[in-house]
């Protein structure tokens, strides 16, 4: 595997194989990789020629308050991971490199991300939107891979490409989760053990939602107050939203008709949980 941490190095090696006609896949992370990562990584192999996994802190979308300092760095078991899993490149850039002095240019938010997670993370999104632009740019890769876990920001990365016509195929894979249902985060780390069985409360009460809507319920307040009251039997949860919406525009739904996303976020004590859930009514009988 190479390590390449020029971005203009990375341009280059990716120039000279779209020249040759070599397919590029390209898996975006901030490091820490867990088997979530894995199974991305994994399903990126089969869809490709060649394998981009970069590994960016990326500071832009942290806010002043938020973990930048903390967030877990564990490169050489990250490196370990890529080669295992025959990753071509590990484009590892420094922040220097990716916002050089001067930088001014950042990515205008659509519609889609202005609601839940960018309403409780102002900064957030415009730096996903940024950097992500930033490494299509430079890696170029004709399809990319992200994880369904943070749904708000595949639908964004969507809007982008196609608004921007970058060019890029993005493909969502499935959330990848534990044995009892939560999903895999590098920042499940930090959740003490009786935290860590808390944590399950938000899928569960996402399950809950779910189940009601396929046994026929289709007003979005009664789905909402279901998954409401499974969190409220966790004190300890402070609850950021728990909703339901359509899976294109992100907006609230007051009636189920069709596809919708279950979207929630909690609080553990100082960590932060999202989880989401697609889901369908049932079919109505001719």
């Amino acid at each position: 595997m190479k390590i390449i941490r020029s971005p203009t190095s990375m341009a280059a090696w990716s120039e000279q194989l779209r020249r040759q006609g070599v397919k590029i896949g390209f898996v975006p992370t901030m490091g820490a990789l867990h088997e979530g990562h894995r199974a991305l990584i994994r399903e990126a192999r089969l869809r490709c020629d060649a394998l981009v996994v970069s590994i960016f802190v990326n500071p832009t979308q942290f806010g002043p308050q938020e973990d930048l300092a903390k967030y877990p760095r564990t490169i050489s078991q990250d490196r370990a991971l890529c080669r295992k899993e025959d990753v071509d490149v590990s484009f590892e850039p420094t922040v220097e490199a990716m916002y050089p002095s001067g930088f001014q240019t950042m990515v205008t938010l659509p519609t889609i991300a202005r609601r839940w997670e960018g309403e409780v993370r102002p900064h957030h999104f415009s730096g996903v939107a940024t950097v992500v632009t930033k490494l299509f740019g430079v890696i170029r890769p004709q399809i990319a891979l992200f994880g369904q876990k943070d749904f708000q920001q595949s639908a964004l990365v969507r809007q982008l490409v196609k608004d921007l016509n970058l060019g890029v195929e993005i493909v969502v894979y499935p959330t990848v989760r534990e044995t009892d249902g939560l999903s895999m985060s590098s920042r499940n780390i930090y959740l003490s053990p009786d935290d860590r069985i808390r944590a399950t409360t938000l899928y569960k009460s996402l399950q809950a939602g779910a189940e009601i809507i396929r046994s026929g319920v289709s007003d979005g307040q009664a789905v909402q107050a279901a998954m409401a009251q499974v969190v409220e039997k966790e004190p300890t949860l402070t609850v950021d939203y728990l909703v339901v919406c359509d899976p294109h525009s992100l907006e609230p739904l007051s009636a189920v008709t069709s596809r919708v996303v279950l979207l929630g976020a909690v609080r553990i004590g100082s960590v932060r949980l999202i989880d989401n859930i697609l889901t369908n009514p049932p079919r109505r009988s001719s």
